[in-house]
């Protein structure tokens, strides 16, 4: 019998296979189909989203910002009220700018502002490539602060390219300068140049405005809780000063000749209004501008809070903030007057900030400024060391002499008459000789990563921490504590050994809520293991560091280091730290005055961190858990 698959065969192969030229074809049509896909959606969305998309007058954005927002405690309490300036928001026709300010501006936020289309393609694909954050130039900056919209996403981003495009064919360009310049905000509360003139250099705006004038003020611009001398400090303002120049240069509006005479206008910079008026406290004041600065790195800058009457929850314990106000009064009364200091304290294993006092005396924050912390930054250099299996309780003679990075320290009776001593009683005694002769055999990088992962910033204002001035090179100066750090880093890195060694990133916002009392943003929690990826060992170094400092509260156990910087060899100090924990709080205290002198109190005695900060730091702890059970 014949196989009836014989017949059909070579038919069936035949059919199966189809030609090679339909093959192109077909992918040919699928490639077209795909492109068109690729190219017509965006197209569509892009000429709905122009008809639909609308932006709005600057008098309509500024009416919006007539709102007062409420920062509240952490116990729902008023801490206070950020109330908007009302009439001091006078509108400015383009005319009337000053074109040194506005120069000054479109070097610095837009240098392509008179040409492009509403965005700068080459700013554009630099945000793309490193994120949706960034990128934004004058228009779209105007469109964000328009549309109250500044969430980081890429729909937001999509409509602001829109609106860019739409409102540079509706507009010219100096309508777009003239509505932008006029809602932008300047800091302390201002929106537009005449408001930000009269409350940084107290005088109209006018032709008379300086270079130099117009080079802060347009550096306020991003950020300007962040940027203003009062709430950070002078030497930080005239970084982004130096910033606006530079670009002022680069863009040809200066020549460089011109630009090396200006200075930065430091003894024109008036301090804040509200505090002149006395209507609020400076260590309110001091609060109030660290949690501004706090919610303009979250995305929440003061303008956005007030479009939306948004109410602010802190972490401050009312209890707790009063009590580090009166200790820091009381104890430095009749003290001679150029005594300074702060109080910071942290929750271990929250990071949040129950107390700030950056002082009574002036818009200057002494707990937001960095200072020397002398032996209080030895714990660091111990827990690098327990990292690396060093024995606390090995009986060591350190040397008279260490030659540490190009520097010769050199001791006498370090370790009393015996001669030798423990890290564990050297660091008692404030012995310097063993923790510089450790950090030797460590390394400064070793001791840098020590402080890093404890929870001492990479950055304070722009500036990296534990290094030289260049920026770069660990210098010896880490070995005795002479990088200076602010109260708030000292008392956050020591919450990390208070909390068995979690690191969390002290903070002074918890929550955002809107009008209708819906949250709109709540802190993320960022808890770590700080001395190494494994758990148990960064509980061991914290544990054991924590028993090394252990001292006594009168009721409970607690933890606590003292350290003093030398004034220029003198024998006396500028300055003394102390500070310590418990499981429920980590204090920092911090005395000093405003220029480097030597400190001595009122009875001639010298200032160390052992007497007047340590006292200090037992009141406020004592009174702090006053009725609060021992954990």
């Amino acid at each position: 019998m014949e196989n009836p698959d014989d017949e059909t065969a070579p038919e069936s192969e035949t059919t199966a296979t189809p030609p090679p030229e339909g093959k192109k074809r077909r992918w040919r049509r699928i490639a077209a189909w795909t492109f068109g896909l690729l190219i017509g959606i965006p197209v569509v969305a892009f000429g709905i989203a122009y008809v639909l998309l609308d932006v709005r007058s600057p008098q309509e954005v500024l009416a919006g910002l007539d709102k007062t927002v409420v920062l509240q405690n952490a116990d729902g309490s008023e801490l206070l009220k950020v109330v908007p300036p009302g009439g001091d928001r006078l509108f400015v026709p383009y005319d009337a700018i000053p074109p040194k300010l506005r120069d000054a501006i479109v070097a610095t936020e837009d240098p392509t502002f008179w040409d492009n289309e509403g965005f700068d393609l080459t700013g554009l694909g630099r945000a793309l490539v490193t994120g949706v954050g960034g990128g934004s130039g004058i228009t779209q900056q105007y469109i964000k602060k328009s549309t109250g919209n500044e969430d980081a996403t890429l729909t937001r981003k999509f409509s602001e390219l829109v609106l860019a495009t739409k409102i540079t064919q509706q507009q010219t360009k100096k309508e777009i300068f003239e509505s932008y310049i006029n809602i932008i905000s300047f800091g302390r509360g201002t929106y537009g140049p005449a408001s930000a003139m009269n409350a940084y250099f107290g005088r109209k705006l006018d032709n008379s405005m300086t270079w130099s004038e117009a080079a802060f003020l347009a550096g306020m611009i991003q950020s300007p809780s962040v940027h203003d001398p009062y709430a950070s400090t002078h030497e930080h303002a005239m970084k982004r000063w130096s910033y606006v120049m530079n670009k002022l240069v680069a863009r040809d509006y200066l020549s460089q000749a011109e630009a090396v005479t200006m200075t930065y206008p430091e003894d024109a910079i008036q301090a804040p209004s509200e505090t002149r008026a006395g209507r609020v406290s400076y260590e309110k004041y001091h609060i109030k501008q660290q949690v501004l600065a706090e919610l303009e790195q979250v995305g929440f800058p003061l303008d956005r809070l007030r479009g939306g009457a948004m109410k602010v929850e802190t972490t401050i314990d009312p209890r707790a903030q009063a009590a580090a106000e009166k200790v820091v009064k009381e104890r430095l009364q009749g003290q001679p007057e150029h005594f300074r200091a702060s109080l910071v304290a942290v929750e271990p294993g929250t990071g949040a900030i129950r107390a700030y006092n950056g002082g009574g005396w002036s818009v200057h924050d002494y707990a937001g400024t960095p200072y020397g912390t002398g032996s209080a930054f030895h714990p660091f250099t111990l827990a690098a060391g327990l990292k690396q299996g060093v024995n606390v309780d090995e009986p060591l003679k350190p040397p008279s002499e260490v030659d540490f990075l190009g520097e010769t320290f050199k001791f006498q009776d370090q370790c009393g008459e015996a001669g030798k001593c423990t890290l564990r009683e050297a660091l008692g005694r404030d012995a310097q000789g063993p923790f510089v002769d450790l950090a030797k055999r460590l390394g400064a990088e070793a001791v840098r990563n020590g402080a890093r992962a404890a929870g001492i910033p990479e950055t304070v204002d722009g500036g990296v921490t534990l290094r030289e001035k260049d920026g770069f090179l660990i210098g010896p100066g880490i070995a005795v504590g002479r990088y200076p750090l602010r109260p708030s880093d000292m008392a956050g890195a020591y919450a990390t050994f208070a909390a068995e060694g979690v690191r969390a990133t002290p903070h002074l916002v918890s929550k955002i809520r809107d009008e209708h009392g819906e949250i709109v943003w709540e802190r993320p929690s960022d808890q770590a293991p700080a001395f190494d990826d494994d758990e148990e060992l960064s509980r061991r170094i914290a544990g054991t560091i924590s028993r090394v400092l252990t001292t006594g509260l009168k009721d409970r156990p607690a933890a606590l280091k003292t350290g003093d910087f030398e004034f220029n060899e003198t024998g006396d100090n500028a300055g003394g730290w102390a500070v310590g924990y418990t499981p429920r709080l980590s204090t920092a205290v911090w005395v000093g005055s405003d220029e480097p002198r030597r400190m001595r109190d009122a009875a001639g005695e010298k200032l160390t961190g052992k007497t007047i900060p340590a006292e200090m730091w037992r009141r406020f702890m004592g009174d702090f858990h006053q009725g609060l059970p021992t954990r």
